[in-house]
């Protein structure tokens, strides 16, 4: 793309990821877009990292609740890292030159695969002492998942007994870890090759679900956090699990259309959730690893030029933790 900016008027471009369109990776290019700017109470972000989630991939596709409030051309993601480069009118919590991180707008497009992201200030948190900016951009979508399921809508408690399923994932290792923290007996499905790991993350029991039955070892679940979603019909299968009155949270992606009336069917209760951003939550999460009861796992890190690739290995499983994008250097 040939840059036309008058050498004497600054560039308020940016250099972005664009989906074009719905579909395959086909509709991701790399391209200059317009670089925006902060209206009252917001801040921008230089973007140093951007996490890499399945909603990304399910929204360039044009499935889910995120797809269904987008209108391409859309610049993908919602996980950011960065610094502070501008703060609108009537911000207070940060300066020009803060280190944050944030999930802003979701379910409406955030834009995080691009240089600058604009967003509320209230959306966004201190990145946490200890990490730098590729582990900050793989905790925000994924902590925030755990901690709404499992701290705002289970309210575990010390001594509960709770399940989660692909718990190797983004959001899975971080569930265990909080789950761990909060004193509750944890059990985790995986594949075999990340027992050991998901032990030092805190898991008291693991299942190996490609050769094992989860409902023949387990029972007597306060909690399910199924993160698989339909595959092998996991939440149906989840609820012999479960306790009378225990309780089965799913993921949008998860479940079978029937699952709330087999779930009142079998005496336990069923909901489903969808992350919101939440800054005071965020920094609830940060303060966690800063004392080294978190920590986000960072599988490998892309340049942007390879966001497509990215997505492609995400979509064929086995990542462990969290994927990011490089944005920039410095």
């Amino acid at each position: 793309m040939t840059d036309s900016t008058p050498k004497d008027r600054p560039d308020r471009t940016m250099r972005a990821l664009v989906q074009t369109g719905f579909g395959g990776p086909e509709v991701l290019r790399l391209d200059r877009v317009p670089r925006p700017s902060p209206v009252p109470t917001e801040i921008l972000v230089r973007v140093r990292a951007a996490g890499v989630n399945p909603v990304d991939w399910k929204t360039r596709e044009g499935l889910g609740a995120a797809a269904s409030l987008a209108s391409p051309p859309l610049v993908p993601g919602w996980d950011v890292a960065g610094t502070v480069e501008e703060v609108g009118t009537g911000v207070t919590l940060y300066k020009p030159g803060d280190a944050v991180l944030g999930m802003p707008w979701f379910p409406r497009t955030a834009g995080a695969c691009a240089e600058y992201v604009t967003a509320p200030a209230r959306q966004f948190a201190p990145i946490p002492k200890g990490l730098d900016f590729d582990e900050a951009a793989a905790l925000p979508l994924a902590s925030l998942t755990a901690w709404q399921a499992l701290v705002d809508t289970a309210r575990l408690r010390r001594g509960e007994r709770v399940l989660v399923h692909a718990a190797s994932g983004g959001v899975g290792d971080l569930a265990v870890q909080l789950a761990h923290h909060i004193g509750a007996h944890v059990i985790a499905t995986a594949s075999a090759s990340r027992h050991a790991w998901l032990r030092t993350l805190g898991a008291d029991e693991v299942v190996d679900y490609r050769n094992e039955r989860f409902e023949e070892h387990v029972s007597g679940v306060d909690t399910v956090l199924d993160l698989v979603g339909a595959k092998d019909d996991t939440s149906a299968r989840s609820l012999a699990v479960l306790r009378p009155g225990g309780l089965l949270i799913t993921v949008p992606s998860s479940g079978a259309g029937d699952i709330e009336e087999r779930a009142t069917a079998a005496g336990v209760r069923f909901t489903g959730i969808l992350v919101e951003p939440d800054g005071a939550a965020l920094r609830r999460i940060t303060a966690l690893v800063e004392e080294g009861a978190l920590r986000p796992h960072v599988d490998a890190v892309h340049p942007l030029e390879k966001a497509a690739e990215a997505y492609a290995r995400g979509e064929k499983g086995g990542v462990r933790g969290k994927q990011v994008l490089r944005i920039s250097e410095n």
